[in-house]
């Protein structure tokens, strides 16, 4: 379980194919104090220390995880957005992200709103989807790429998110441009309200 508040960025330093899955090797300023088995977010995407070694350490990702997000697009030199798994004896500042990426969406826009950045993203549209809570609401929560934000301005399948300097600066949104491709994670009371709507059915 995660809150969305990303502690820095890891660089990836080596990415090796096994068969379907993929095994990203990446340095950041904690990676002293994992273990393996430790999970940790990606860009959103929970994974699992699978090696520790050299100031570096490896996580798998299987084809459903790589189907689903933005991880198979990772090159050698790529920021990602990290998080350890939250400790349950502190406050909850961003929401409940479990690290269960739905989907990708793709930048669309990108605007300045003297302070902040606006940034626009577009993802599939798909009725059942969103009979099955994956749609956004105007300022509920959605995770982009492991950051817990606010939505703005949602339609039935574009949403818009308020960036201040800090989490431009220390986070990849730095890297995002119009077209790049990012992961989504939809708020998780959504999916049990509707759930439990259709049990009422």
């Amino acid at each position: 379980m995660f809150s969305g508040i990303i502690e820095e960025f890891a660089t990836v330093t080596a990415i090796r194919k096994d068969r379907e899955n993929i095994d990203f090797t990446l340095k950041c300023s904690f990676t002293d104090e994992l273990k393996i088995d430790q999970s940790i977010a990606h860009n959103g995407v929970c994974l699992t220390v699978v090696n520790i070694e050299n100031g570096t350490y490896t996580v798998t990702a299987m084809k459903e995880t790589l189907d689903r997000s933005n991880l198979g697009l990772l090159k050698v030199g790529d920021k990602v957005n990290v998080e350890r798994s939250m400790l349950m004896n502190g406050r909850l500042d961003g929401h409940i992200v479990q690290g269960h990426v739905d989907e990708t969406a793709r930048c669309t826009d990108i605007k300045d709103a003297d302070g902040s950045t606006y940034f626009t993203f577009e993802y599939k549209e798909d009725p059942v989807m969103a009979q099955n809570g994956y749609f956004t609401v105007d300022k509920g929560s959605i995770t982009v790429n492991g950051v817990s934000l606010t939505v703005c301005n949602p339609t039935s399948n574009t949403f818009q998110v308020a960036i201040i300097p800090y989490t431009f600066e220390h986070t990849n949104f730095c890297d995002i441009r119009p077209g790049s491709i990012v992961n989504i994670e939809f708020d998780i009371l959504g999916k049990y309200i509707a759930r439990l709507q259709q049990m009422k059915r």
